[in-house]
């Protein structure tokens, strides 16, 4: 081995495993989180970790995948020189990687063999990634027969698959349903919520629906100015998509069932959408003032994944004696539930915020939570105003900038 090969730690290993595997950063059906561990400065005593090797890793999650915790998990449809693909399902392959760099005792392949094949209990493929120099025949033998990935990487960063892996089909835990949350369509990481009313939304499939142009309609009855906000927060909840049978913008069912509703109430859409001109700039809630129109808004909110977890769980606090939680109450709660899940909802993945967050064992510091500027402002901001709007929680959401996470309240309007 040489000495560059024998200078490469498990994180910088990880890093250009994640880079090879993972190498976008806008896909939008791809998502990836390394394990809280590698957010420390230091991996060995008085070898700091780089900082570019950080901020490649991150964020941070502790997933549990089988009976551990992978150093990587992600969702990615991978190149076929990567993985054999028998057979494809609608969702991108869940993707663990154990990585192991030099230390003092040489590089422990076998048990990260033996760790990535635990992994394929959860996930749909797993793959040891490890200095090249250091991945033996036997190595290469033992990780075929356990359908192991192997990934050699040398001294400059280069990534070769020694081994592939077949795609197997596994179940998804609620773990890894985190991970497929920030991978899908509706994963608050990157495009989500940009606007806090839900007729907003609403709005962008009956203008769509409507002849004219989608813009111009949305802008000439008031409905909303930012177009773009609106079509991403639309297609976010699941109102439309891009077209499948035609190029441009297609409605699923649940925005066909918007349609329906406007025509069935109103005579047409364009009738409808001169209903949403009356309420342009109000600042009332909107199921008190429009009640078929925010019930209707609860049943898309519902829709969405998170919402159906915060009301089942807002509400066994409630049960529990906490009449009103705080959003420090809310999360640490649901942290011991579902803490992946809870992590990726609520709290940012970019400037350190998760090192700040969440310790090397992946636990919460409490402290860190008071700071308002840690969370995903489509969470509690832009979410938590629609579920105002539609009378499921008493308060609104606030911006980040303007947050105080200890007094703000998120409790149920009705529980039950």
């Amino acid at each position: 081995m040489s000495s560059a090969a024998r200078s490469l730690s498990e994180p910088q290993v990880l890093a250009h495993a994640k880079r090879r595997l993972f190498p976008a950063d806008d896909e939008s059906t791809a998502y990836a989180v390394a394990d809280t561990q590698f957010s420390r400065d230091e991996w060995l005593p008085g070898r700091p970790v780089d900082a570019a090797v950080r901020d490649c890793l991150a964020p941070f999650n502790h997933v549990q995948i089988g009976g551990g915790y992978p150093d990587l998990v992600g969702v990615r449809t991978l190149e076929s020189d990567l993985l054999a693909v028998e057979r494809l399902g609608d969702e991108p392959p869940l993707i663990a990687i154990e990585a192991k760099g030099v230390t003092s005792d040489g590089v422990d392949t076998q048990r990260g063999i033996l760790q990535a094949y635990d992994r394929l209990h959860e996930a749909n493929a797993a793959y040891l990634a490890a200095p090249a120099a250091s991945i033996s025949e036997t190595d290469r033998t033992l990780a075929r027969e356990l359908n192991v990935g192997v990934l050699g990487v040398d001294s400059a960063g280069d990534v070769d698959p020694l081994e592939i892996p077949r795609v197997v089909g596994n179940r998804t835990t609620t773990e890894a349903t985190a991970l497929r949350f920030q991978a899908g369509a509706q994963g608050v990481a990157d495009a989500s919520f940009g606007l806090n009313h839900p007729k907003n939304y609403l709005g962008y499939p009956l203008a769509h629906y409507a002849a004219g142009d989608t813009e111009t309609l949305l802008s000439e009855y008031k409905v909303v100015s930012a177009v773009d906000s609106a079509r991403q927060g639309a297609e976010f909840l699941g109102l439309i998509r891009d077209g499948i049978r035609s190029e441009g913008v297609e409605l699923t069912s649940l925005g066909e069932e918007v349609v329906r509703f406007a025509t069935a109430r109103y005579g047409s859409v364009e009738a409808a959408l001169e209903e949403f001109e009356t309420w342009y700039r109000s600042g009332k809630r909107f199921i008190d003032f429009a009640p078929a129109w925010g019930q209707l808004a609860r049943r898309v909110l519902f829709d969405y994944e998170a919402t159906e977890l915060l009301v089942r769980e807002i509400q066994h606090m409630h049960e529990d004696g906490i009449a009103e939680p705080s959003l420090v109450d809310v999360v640490e709660y649901l942290h011991e539930l579902h803490p992946s899940f809870t992590v990726e909802l609520f709290i940012r993945g970019t400037d350190g915020v998760r090192s700040r967050v969440l310790t090397a064992d992946g636990e919460l510091r409490p402290a860190a939570l008071e700071d308002g500027s840690v969370y995903h402002s489509p969470t509690v901001f832009q979410l938590k105003a629609m579920l105002y709007h539609c009378g499921i929680l008493t308060e609104r959401g606030a911006e980040p900038s303007r947050l105080e996470p200890l007094e703000d309240v998120w409790a149920l309007r009705e529980p039950v």
